[in-house]
């Protein structure tokens, strides 16, 4: 069995409980579990009783993308997944996801989700917008991310490829890392919801919504003419 790393960012998080144990109970049990404390000061000792069971680090505050590549460095999976610390994974996710992609030979995949309330309940299921044309995938990449970051699993060899998250972005790090990965990779989809997403008042995209806007037309600019030349490349192989 290829070994699993599900690496868990935390920083103040009230929901972390939630996150570690659907990560633990997995039906799929050759993982390793891996948390890393980005300078937290609260909410800690929520991570104490599942310390026998995970891998714990702890580091100075640098943000999403530097916790995430502190655990991608700890890891010795063949395959990476991400959860943040206020997301759930359905107990079959590892499973199936990693079927499927062995099924296709991907590097990488991402999949559909549901969404839920601050007491997790469920109040939208399959919210992921998808597309099923590559082309209509890479011309929405121009403006907007639709890949869920806990939705994906991919092969960790693909860091040695595209490298880490980008640390000099605060919210965009996994929107700038596909639009490097759909330039060397399939970035295969599969429609079933197997991440629970939560949605609640404390959460980034609802407090740093200016900053956010910002760094995406950032980003977008980057890749901009990179996108275009892709697009041209798939209208011309239809």
């Amino acid at each position: 069995m290829e070994k699993i790393s599900i690496i868990i960012p935390f920083y103040n998080c009230p929901y972390i409980a939630a996150a570690i144990e659907s990560a633990l109970i997995q039906t799929y049990s050759h993982i390793e579990v891996i948390v890393v404390n980005d300078g937290a000061s609260s909410h800690i000792e929520k991570i104490t009783p599942y310390l026998p069971y995970i891998r714990y680090f702890e580091k100075s505050n640098g943000g999403t993308a530097s916790a995430l590549n502190f655990g991608i460095q700890q890891a010795t999976g063949s395959y990476f997944t991400w959860l943040s610390s206020d997301d759930i994974f359905m107990k079959h996710k590892i499973d199936t996801q990693l079927t499927f992609m062995k099924d296709h030979h991907a590097h990488l995949s991402y999949t559909n989700y549901d969404l839920i309330d601050s007491n997790g309940h469920v109040f939208q299921k399959d919210a992921a917008l998808y597309f099923t044309h590559k082309l209509d995938f890479l011309k929405h990449l121009q403006h907007a991310n639709n890949i869920n970051g806990c939705t994906i699993m991919m092969k960790t060899g693909v860091f040695q490829t595209l490298g880490l998250f980008n640390e000099n972005l605060k919210y965009t790090q996994d929107y700038d890392f596909w639009l490097r990965a759909v330039q060397h990779y399939e970035l295969h989809y599969l429609n079933e919801s197997l991440t629970q997403y939560r949605v609640h008042e404390a959460m980034g995209s609802n407090r740093f919504k200016e900053d956010i806007t910002a760094e995406i037309a950032h980003v977008t600019n980057v890749y901009k003419q990179v996108l275009i030349e892709l697009i041209r490349r798939e209208r011309e192989s239809i």
